[in-house]
């Protein structure tokens, strides 16, 4: 439906984004929630908007969840405006935190721009970690995965385009690990 009205580069938020503006725009104004079982549990996934103009929905979302998807964009430009003090990313980030979300996984998008350089992605890790310790988040519990949304890579499938992205690795009290 997303590519038959030339939206095709929204196929993933589209599946979420219902209202007209939204799929017009290309961003997400409202929450949206999508809900599902596995063997051991029932997940909701909360859409937030990450626009500016939307914080207060963003709050709203946010302040339901019990973990939280920080997507980085990894373009240059993109990724230094987002966590500079005024940035988004820095205040989602935050906000999450000060809302309760203990549990977060950072999703580093847009690496499909950056030719997949795990050099970018390691630069972006050290910054990243940086803020949110400073935020109260242990980044030694904190997944790190580079994705690209445009293309779907590294979303549900492991993607060819990082051979050295092995998967993530978080310290846990049982020194346990997901790969």
């Amino acid at each position: 439906e997303a590519a038959e009205l030339g939206k095709g580069s929204f196929k993933y938020a589209w599946v979420l984004d219902k209202l007209k503006a939204e799929r017009e725009r290309g961003i997400t104004i409202d929450i949206a929630l999508w809900k599902f079982e596995t063997p051991k549990y029932y997940v909701t996934v909360i859409d937030a908007p990450g626009h500016r103009d939307f914080i207060k929905n963003m709050i709203t979302g946010t302040s339901q969840a019990d973990c939280a998807i920080l997507i980085i964009a990894a373009g240059t430009g993109e990724f230094e405006a987002g966590i500079s003090k005024d940035g988004q990313t820095r205040e989602h980030a935050l906000l999450a935190y000060t809302l309760g979300v203990k549990q977060l996984i950072v999703a580093i998008n847009k690496m499909d721009t950056t030719k997949w350089s795990e050099e970018r992605y390691q630069e972006i890790i050290k910054e990243t970690s940086n803020f949110i310790k400073k935020v109260g988040y242990n980044p030694k519990h904190v997944p790190f995965v580079p994705i690209s949304g445009f293309n779907g890579d590294n979303m549900i499938e492991a993607s060819t385009n990082c051979p050295w992205y092995k998967g993530w690795e978080k310290e846990t009290k049982s020194k346990a690990t997901g790969k």
